[in-house]
């Protein structure tokens, strides 16, 4: 590992997108960051999007059903079931599309090529201690080829820069 702790980096494989950011918050508030409803909505989505709904049931089994808002008032919904939970160390999640009730819908329900597009993907959140940071590496699995991958990563970018600023 490198001594330069301040990197960000965002790597592709074939079916995975893996995002590295170095939070400068203690890991016990990036943690919350990701499990507090209140939180999540101050950063979830993209630059110009807002995220007006929260719900988590953070239990192995439990369901959440978050809403992000963009500019131009289209709302895109998303819901899955948390997997694994090590408090403050590990969240694994199921990840899909889904309406304003938590159904989950094809990619096609927002307009994006819902025929290559997997109904479910899988999100690994590892937090580790780095000094008084935080080391998060998100790893979401599932991708198919083409560009929907690097307009993921942006999102997910763009989106922990939103996480960056709330937890100042």
């Amino acid at each position: 590992m490198s001594n330069k702790i301040d990197s960000n980096t965002t790597k592709f494989t074939d079916k995975e997108l893996i995002i590295t950011r170095i939070f400068n918050a203690p890991r016990k508030l990036v943690w919350k960051a990701w499990t507090d409803p209140e939180h999540v909505m101050r950063w979830w989505g993209p630059k110009n999007f807002t995220s007006p709904f929260c719900k988590l049931d953070l239990r192995p089994g439990g369901k959440y059903l978050f809403c992000m808002k963009s500019a131009e008032g289209q709302e895109y919904w998303t819901t899955g079931i948390y997997k694994e939970i090590v408090p403050i160390e590990l969240l694994v999640y199921t990840d899909s599309f889904a309406d304003e009730k938590g159904n989950v819908v094809p990619a096609s329900h927002y307009g994006m090529p819902g025929d290559n597009w997997p109904i479910e993907f899988t999100v690994k959140l590892k937090f580790e201690d780095l000094g008084k940071k935080t080391k998060m590496t998100l790893t979401h699995v599932g991708f198919p080829a083409g560009d929907m991958k690097g307009m993921a990563g942006t999102g997910w970018n763009e989106s922990f820069d939103k996480l960056a600023d709330s937890l100042k």
